[in-house]
């Protein structure tokens, strides 16, 4: 058994979560990386967005080392609520994706330079002094939470699924398996709610 250390731990999940929604991209056309497939417009691109504008505030702005590039308005708050959950048709791909790349970059600077128990202080909230440990947590369930939006939405865009482009974590079954299994599913809803 190998042991690792806290720091270590905490980054191999948040990058395992960051590697997970960058791979639900993966040989989507440009529609379907950013049509709104819930009925309140949750889209791949848009998942990616907020990380990105979340990483950036966490380990940013919260501990005085902020992102260095300009900030797009939906950083700042300049434009319409919600900015950071869609992309326009004049943001490209490459762009969105290349910024949140820079910005993992830059909070994994920020998580080596500084101890675990280092206070940094959010802009909002009842308990703005946190630490870089909290924050990394913060984070790591924040991205875990959208990269499980992102496994619904992929399935929905083209019904592939897992964590991983092996679907090594995944049940294995052919379309004929997980219709037969939706359906045992359903059936099960169905008799528990009365429904027959």
């Amino acid at each position: 058994m190998t042991v690792t250390d806290d720091r270590t731990d905490l980054r191999i999940y948040l990058q395992d979560a960051r590697d997970a929604l960058l791979w639900k991209l993966d040989g989507l056309s440009e529609y379907d990386l950013r049509r709104p497939l819930t009925p309140t417009g949750t889209n791949l691109l848009g998942l990616v967005k907020h990380l990105t504008g979340a990483e950036a505030m966490y380990f940013g702005d919260t501990f005085g080392r902020p992102f260095p590039e300009p900030a797009p308005l939906w950083f700042t708050g300049g434009t319409e609520p919600n900015a950071d959950l869609w992309a326009r048709a004049d943001e490209s791909t490459e762009e969105i994706t290349g910024r949140y790349r820079r910005v993992w970059a830059h909070s994994d600077a920020t998580i080596e330079a500084l101890p675990l128990d280092a206070t940094g202080r959010l802009p909002f909230g009842d308990r703005p002094e946190q630490s870089l440990h909290r924050v990394l947590v913060h984070m790591i369930a924040e991205s875990h939470r959208h990269v499980g939006h992102a496994d619904l939405v992929r399935e929905l865009v083209d019904g592939a699924i897992g964590q991983r482009p092996d679907g090594v974590n995944t049940a294995e079954g052919d379309a004929r398996w997980w219709r037969a299994h939706h359906d045992r599913v359903e059936q099960a809803a169905r008799k528990a709610g009365g429904l027959g």
